[in-house]
């Protein structure tokens, strides 16, 4: 039986689906009632209710080892899923806690419990560092303990130290690392928000580069390192190397919206989150823009994706019909 952690987030959701239809049997981890709907909603959307309700659910919190203990009985491979993801300083000490407590957890039930094989869900944010802005970066850039990363990076990373810490005491795994991950639904997070926000108008861009790919590809990568006999490698998934200006220009033109107009210079990012900073300290609302999300939304870097098409052989889903498709069905979503 496989475990899955984080199945009732985007990347979880859609594992979910393809490993059902799979005909695999599958527990999965949840924290509340609540949050299962947003699942259940999307097995609804591609008519795969009556699979949904053959998934093994199991309250529990990959902080609660004795829930975790639970879930691990009879489980032979496990997708961790779940973490959580935040760029608010405030949430630092929440962030290291699931991120890396959480992951240790887990990989200490693997290890417990005899799981043949894990897959961790990293980020390209654990990646290392480049010397310059705008160089390449792949699963061999070291990580700089001297630069400075913001705190979902640093917990990014720790995660994975937990899990190459398991390898060495005996554990199969595999990590991938994927770049700013499109898929349906969970439109108020990740790059759902992207597109909520788009919708509503969005009037500035970047000129900074990121790694972007759809849900549906890590997800098929994911399950074809699993189902190999690949152990103890990381695996960066990026389908392409855009700009922000791109991306935004992509997902406006798929929701028949005005394109960002006004480019947000580095000085105007800077006064941008003082200003942010400010707002949220008098008002108390929750942060919007951040120093950490300031400086990332102009960096240059771009990712190597070489060691997984070498492994797999993969064919990553072009981004710009993807976006457009995605665009429609977020439309269609809202009219419902």
């Amino acid at each position: 039986m496989i475990l899955i952690t984080g199945g009732t987030g985007l990347v979880g959701a859609h594992l979910l689906l393809k490993l059902l239809e799979a005909g695999e049997n599958i527990r999965a981890l949840y924290r509340n009632a609540d949050t299962l709907t947003k699942t259940k909603n999307l097995f609804t959307h591609y008519g795969k209710e009556p699979l949904f309700d053959t998934i093994q659910w199991v309250q529990g919190d990959i902080l609660d080892i004795p829930s975790l203990e639970a879930a691990f009985a009879g489980i032979t491979h496990v997708y961790h899923c779940a973490a959580f993801i935040t760029f608010n300083p405030k949430e630092e000490e929440q962030l290291r806690k699931v991120n890396i407590e959480g992951t240790a957890n887990m990989v200490n039930c693997a290890l417990a419990f005899g799981v043949h094989k894990f897959c961790h869900v990293s980020s390209i944010a654990a990646l290392g560092d480049t010397t310059q802005d705008g160089g390449t970066i792949s699963e061999e850039t070291e990580w700089n303990p001297e630069k400075s990363h913001n705190d979902y990076a640093i917990s990014k990373y720790g995660a994975e130290m937990e899990v190459w810490r398991a390898w060495q005491e005996g554990l199969n795994v595999v990590v991938v690392n994927p770049g700013v991950i499109f898929g349906y639904g969970y439109w108020h997070q990740g790059s759902g928000a992207i597109l909520s926000t788009v919708n509503k108008g969005q009037y500035f861009y970047t000129l900074g580069k990121c790694g972007f790919i759809a849900v549906e590809d890590v997800v098929n990568c994911m399950v074809l390192l699993m189902q190999s006999d690949i152990t103890g490698e990381r695996y960066t998934l990026i389908a392409e190397n855009l700009t922000y200006k791109e991306m935004l220009d992509d997902v406006a033109a798929g929701l028949k919206k005005a394109k960002p107009s006004i480019h947000a210079t580095r000085l105007l990012t800077s006064i941008g989150w003082r200003v942010d900073w400010l707002v949220s300290k008098l008002s108390g609302r929750k942060r919007l823009l951040t120093r950490s999300m300031a400086q990332s939304s102009h960096a240059t870097d771009v990712y190597d994706i070489s060691k997984i098409q070498e492994a797999l052989g993969y064919n990553f889903t072009p981004l710009k019909p993807y976006i457009k498709d995605l665009c429609e069905r977020f439309t269609a979503s809202k009219h419902k």
